[in-house]
């Protein structure tokens, strides 16, 4: 069997203040056709047109905070979708202020969009199922920042069992049990013989997960949410050098995030959130990978395959 796409878009990767190179936090997962925005800065549907993303395709969009750099892209993007003719809802997720906030541009503009807009407001307060289908769950967690923060954890469901054709045949085992046998279960052929469910099936391709670790102060107890993720995103505004800024501020540096992807035994790390005042951004590579080797850089455009 195949493996389903599971792949992130990187729409915006600079902190507060964009630069002619980087835009603010975004970014496109698509797990098995489903389209997840991640944050929703400035500039996000110029970022989904560039990199000729499928933005009408978007169904759910995750919200982490409320500072400008992670939605001031989406009345923009509403609106684009309404003047494009959108008729399916939408489903955001995100802290509650934000739909006074919609509501009120909205008001003002006198604007009344096309389809229905879902809002499930998040809770930082442990870790909590917000979406679910037959592919895929999704997960808040709390993030450590100066106002209300949540992270967000994206899981592929396990794909059924793999049949091998061959052994039905061969054991004379009839298609009408081939549910059972995708299922893990045992099943008597035709004979009235039991035929181990290991004897004519396959382990299907392991499960992959991501982990999206917005604006935070470097804080251990992440660790427990993302462990052993497949891919973590994780902020890293700073440099080193800046690590008392960066605890003021709340947010993280490079080899802070490094330490978080070491703790948790995650399989690669993708920093990002990068402060204006840094041209070269192969510093942060140079301060990660020491602690933790494994890690890339979540530049503008860059398509990553999980």
């Amino acid at each position: 069997m195949s493996r389903q796409t599971f792949d992130l878009l990187i729409l915006g990767s600079s902190s507060a203040s964009p630069t002619s190179e980087r835009n603010p936090s975004a970014q496109l997962l698509n797990i098995a056709e489903r389209y997840f925005l991640i944050d929703c800065g400035e500039a996000t549907q110029i970022q989904l047109r560039k990199y000729k993303a499928r933005f009408q395709s978007i169904d759910h969009i995750f919200i982490s905070h409320l500072h400008g750099d992670h939605f001031f892209g989406l009345p923009g993007l509403l609106s684009s979708m309404h003047l494009l003719g959108r008729k399916r809802e939408i489903v955001i997720h995100c802290p509650k202020e934000l739909k006074g906030i919609m509501d009120a541009i909205n008001s003002v503009s006198d604007t009344t969009l096309n389809f229905p807009v879902i809002w499930q407001f998040t809770d930082n307060n442990g870790f909590n199922l917000i979406f679910e289908d037959q592919k895929v769950e999704v997960y808040s967690f709390p993030l450590r920042h100066r106002i209300y923060c949540t992270g967000f954890l994206f899981k592929e469901k396990p794909l059924p069992r793999n049949i091998n054709k061959f052994k039905l045949e061969q054991l004379n085992i009839s298609t009408a049990d081939i549910l059972n046998l995708k299922k893990g279960l045992d099943v008597v052929n035709e004979n009235g013989e039991l035929i181990k469910n290991a004897d004519v099936t396959l382990d299907p391709p392991e499960t992959r997960s991501f982990a999206y670790c917005s604006d935070t102060i470097f804080d251990p107890t992440i660790c427990e949410y993302v462990k052993e993720v497949d891919l973590l995103y994780h902020e890293s505004t700073f440099l080193d050098d800046q690590i008392a800024r960066a605890k003021k501020t709340f947010h993280t540096t490079a080899k802070q995030a490094a330490e978080i992807a070491t703790r948790a035994n995650v399989k690669k790390l993708l920093l990002g959130h990068f402060s204006v005042r840094y041209t070269d951004l192969n510093d942060f590579i140079t301060e990660a990978k020491p602690i933790f080797n494994n890690c890339d850089l979540a530049i503008d455009g860059k398509k990553i395959e999980i």
